[in-house]
């Protein structure tokens, strides 16, 4: 297997190089073809590494010494942190020196950075957040997860054809049931803008529309890619995630609650711990920004190790199945 070097930028976050490090070296332990650029303050970034055991030979610090705070306002990032490890990355995708980026920084500033260092491929209007969700069938790509707060009809027909390519492309689905997330199943439902966006995918033969879906309908086996603008998406990623939450410490609190809670806990524990890692958000981590000219991977701000390990795993599978060029090749058949 050839050799894929990937840009990490190892100090955004909210964990930085407490998460980044690890999840490289791991990364790399787990794929032999891998080789990783780590991109931030080189100083601190062989601190990190001085009790690690890592192939030298497969693992490049690039210093950059700025970083790009979660709090930073896009448009100022890019004018006063061009020194920062995201902008740096990036840079590195540009100029063909990595083959993808992945980043738990600033969703809005990365956003904007790739839109201006790399562009949009030829035909996309704006590029859109998309991102497992766990579902019985093991997950539903989803998108837009933040990058557009509103959209038009035409927008929605572009994430759609993205999207399918990207489950396409990591699934190897040949026709992905699409589906479009309104406040009902029935025609009459929604806003103009979905029901306009509805008739633009229908009327097209390369997607597999399903039709409308409702919230619910995220978590089913019906559905590979549910489509959506960006401030219905995020809304519902989080609540998706904070109910995996929720779940997981009501059930570790109530099995401590007594000493009979403790004995079912032990008795049932094998299950549990199945079910944990099914509603797991560390384990579907990793949203790529589809749109772009180069593979861009977002990770959760608060990223642990696992979770920053499964963005890099998805950067390289999307490298590996070709996802840019698929996505160029759905819209501008669509143009042309």
């Amino acid at each position: 297997m050839a050799s894929l070097r990937l840009a990490v930028d190892a100090m955004s976050g909210d964990l930085g190089l407490r998460s980044s490090i690890s999840a490289s070296l791991n990364a790399l332990n787990q794929n032999s073809a891998l080789h990783i650029s780590l991109v931030g303050d080189e100083p601190a970034i062989r601190l990190a590494l001085a009790e690690k055991t890592y192939d030298a030979t497969r693992l490049q610090i690039c210093h950059s010494p700025d970083v790009v705070a979660m709090d930073d306002i896009p448009s100022k990032t890019l004018r006063y942190k061009k020194n920062s490890s995201m902008y740096r990355a990036l840079e590195l995708l540009r100029d063909g020196d990595v083959a993808a980026v992945v980043s738990a920084g600033n969703t809005g500033a990365l956003v904007a950075m790739s839109c201006i260092i790399l562009k949009r491929l030829p035909g996309v209007r704006r590029p859109a957040i998309c991102a497992p969700v766990p579902a019985r069938n093991g997950y539903t790509f989803m998108l837009d997860l933040g990058a557009n707060i509103t959209c038009d009809a035409e927008q929605l027909y572009q994430f759609a054809l993205m999207g399918s390519a990207l489950s396409k492309a990591l699934d190897g689905l040949e026709t992905p049931r699409l589906a479009l997330l309104n406040v009902g199943a029935e025609l009459l439902k929604g806003t103009s803008v979905v029901k306009e966006a509805a008739e633009l995918i229908s009327a097209d033969s390369r997607l597999n529309y399903v039709g409308f879906a409702e919230g619910n309908d995220i978590f089913s086996d019906q559905i590979d890619v549910m489509v959506c603008d960006g401030f219905v998406g995020n809304v519902a990623l989080k609540v998706c995630e904070g109910t995996a939450n929720f779940i997981r410490d009501q059930l570790k609190t109530k099995f401590k609650q007594s000493l009979y809670g403790k004995l079912a806990g032990l008795l049932v524990k094998p299950v549990l711990s199945g079910f944990q890692q099914d509603i797991n958000p560390e384990r579907y981590n990793g949203a790529v920004l589809l749109g772009l000219n180069g593979v861009v991977i977002k990770s959760h701000g608060g990223s642990g190790v696992e979770s920053f390990e499964s963005a890099i795993h998805q950067a390289a599978r999307a490298v590996r199945s070709e996802l840019t060029q698929l996505i160029a090749a759905q819209i501008n058949t669509t143009e042309s």
